[in-house]
């Protein structure tokens, strides 16, 4: 069930929906520039423009993924795979990393005088269910961790990562494959300072853990250590030669406000981060034991990562891993009136997000209420409500499964370790699935650019060749995908016979570019965002 609660949560948001800006289909345009060898593998770039993240990898997924998929497959479809299967690693590596945590002396539950504890696989397995709901159950991972973006390659790697350091103890040779792969993986995905970071402060961890020196069943220190040193030396010389180590601070070099920061976490990492800081605060004493010290310096150095650099949301992805395993070691010691106003809260908070969706869907499709309809009609105009019976099906399904869900939570049942956080992780598949069924066709009118390529190229008798003047990676993506454009760089005479320019800027166009050969065919608007306009231009001949 475990795994197919899963399924449902990775699934949706991949399959069926067009790339969405911003970041999204920007990363995707630079992985078909690759693809179709317009862009240098070394350095890709999206009509002469640097990706917006520093990372390589990703990048080759993505395009490989397009070079090998068949014909019949559209390239928005195949680039996805491999991201697919990089949030999959996200949840397995969390998952096995808390379980080898758990598996810790210090972490296990203290013997009774006279025996009947918890078998120690089977109390570190119900630690580890635990801490996949508390990953799944964070709203910040839902729609980024969905998107074809180097972010989900750093989160799903540094997850590997921590389950690699997680098993070291236990499983040398899985753990120092998983060090191998997942560091150099983590450079390579844009992250090179963070995974330098990640194995300087876990290799004095290692060395300081009490844990490996009084079981003689585990790897010795010193192996431990070799093996993290050889990792962090071959991710150091990797980032040095392809020249990745780049600091960027955010906001003038001056760090982020504590307020914004405070309010980011506040959402982001719901419900991870009570229930980590309920953890820090009961093993206070024991704050140096791997189980403790682990995640925590991991969540520190993504917090940290946050606070300085200008993409605070992807940075503090890479911290839900961690503080999902913090979150799942305060479950042995969560009080019950503590359970029962996590339950209630989050029943009555994901219900009445599920009620809203349904009940906006049923006015998009009959009119009944009017005024929901009458909403989307105005934040969307033009949109045309469409109806699809597996989506419908899959949403009634998923809305049967959430009732049986609550039914069994509040009923009476054995009692399991990670019952205060079925709901959270529950509540948010479930609106996450709803979103990426009923409301698909209405987001991807909203998020994606194809309504502005086609509403361009109605204008236009042959595409063909076409100048562009101000427009954004994500733009240029969308009319070189969705239009198949051969855009180019606007010059002052002009070299082809149309000219698209972003509106915003269209007195900077006339110091730019001689306007007496330009003649203005139609300014086409972005549905859900009148920033995003553009200006359709025909050369006069």
């Amino acid at each position: 069930m475990l795994l197919l609660f899963c399924l449902a949560y990775v699934v949706p948001g991949f399959v069926g929906r067009e790339p969405w800006k911003n970041a999204d289909i920007a990363g995707f345009g630079q992985m078909f520039e690759l693809a179709r060898g317009a862009s240098s593998w070394m350095a890709p770039t999206l009509l002469g423009q640097p990706p917006e993240f520093g990372a390589l990898l990703p990048y080759w997924l993505g395009a490989w993924a397009i070079q090998l998929a068949p014909s019949w497959v559209p390239a928005d479809l195949a680039v996805r795979l491999p991201f697919v299967l990089l949030l999959a690693l996200t949840l397995v590596a969390t998952w096995h990393g808390v379980y080898h945590l758990a598996r810790s002396r210090q972490a296990q539950p203290v013997p009774f005088a006279f025996g009947g504890e918890a078998d120690p696989a089977d109390y570190a397995r119900a630690m580890a269910d635990g801490g996949l709901l508390a990953l799944i159950a964070c709203l910040g991972l839902a729609q980024l961790s969905h998107e074809t973006t180097p972010s989900l390659a750093q989160v799903g790697f540094t997850a590997l990562c921590f389950y690699a350091i997680a098993a070291l103890q236990w499983r040398p040779l899985e753990g120092a494959l998983g060090l191998a792969l997942g560091l150099p993986c983590l450079a390579l995905s844009g992250a090179p300072a963070m995974a330098l970071l990640f194995g300087a402060g876990i290799l004095a961890i290692a060395m300081l853990d009490r844990d490996a020196r009084s079981d003689a069943s585990q790897t010795a220190p010193w192996k431990t250590a070799a093996i993290m040193v050889a990792a962090l030396l071959v991710t150091a010389a990797l980032a040095w030669k392809l020249d990745l180590l780049h600091w960027r601070l955010g906001e003038s070099g001056r760090a982020r406000d504590w307020r914004s920061l405070g309010r980011l976490m506040l959402w982001f990492t719901w419900p991870a981060w009570p229930l980590a800081l309920w953890t820090l605060w009961r093993w206070r004493r024991q704050l140096t034991s791997r189980h403790v010290a682990i995640p925590l310096w991991f969540v520190l150095v993504a917090v940290v990562t946050t606070w300085v650099t200008p993409s605070s949301e992807r940075s503090l992805l890479l911290a839900l891993p961690a503080l999902a395993a913090l979150a799942a070691f305060s479950l042995p010691t969560l009080g019950r009136s503590v359970a029962a106003l996590i339950d209630w809260f989050t029943l009555l908070f994901f219900s009445g997000c599920a009620l809203v969706i349904w009940v906006v869907w049923v006015s998009m499709q009959t009119g009944v209420p009017a005024k929901p309809a009458a909403n989307v009609a105005k934040l969307a105009p033009g949109f045309e409500p469409s109806f699809s019976v597996l989506a419908f099906s899959a949403a009634l399904a998923a809305t049967a499964a959430w009732a049986w869900l609550v039914r069994w939570r509040t009923g009476r049942h054995r009692v399991v370790i990670w019952k205060s956080l079925v709901l959270p992780a529950g509540g948010a598949a479930l609106c996450w699935l709803l979103l990426m069924t009923l409301w698909l066709p209405v987001l991807d009118y909203a998020r994606s650019y194809a309504p502005v390529v086609s509403g361009v190229k109605r204008h236009m008798t042959q595409p063909g060749c076409v100048e562009i003047f101000g427009l954004s990676r994500a733009q240029i993506a969308a009319f070189a995908y969705h239009g198949q454009m051969d855009l180019r760089h606007a010059s002052r005479l002009g070299s082809c016979p149309w000219l698209i320019a972003a509106a915003q800027l269209q007195p900077a166009m006339t110091v730019g570019l001689d306007m007496r050969h330009w003649q203005l065919v139609s300014s086409v608007r972005r549905p859900a965002d009148a920033n995003d306009n553009v200006l359709l231009y025909q050369k006069v001949r």
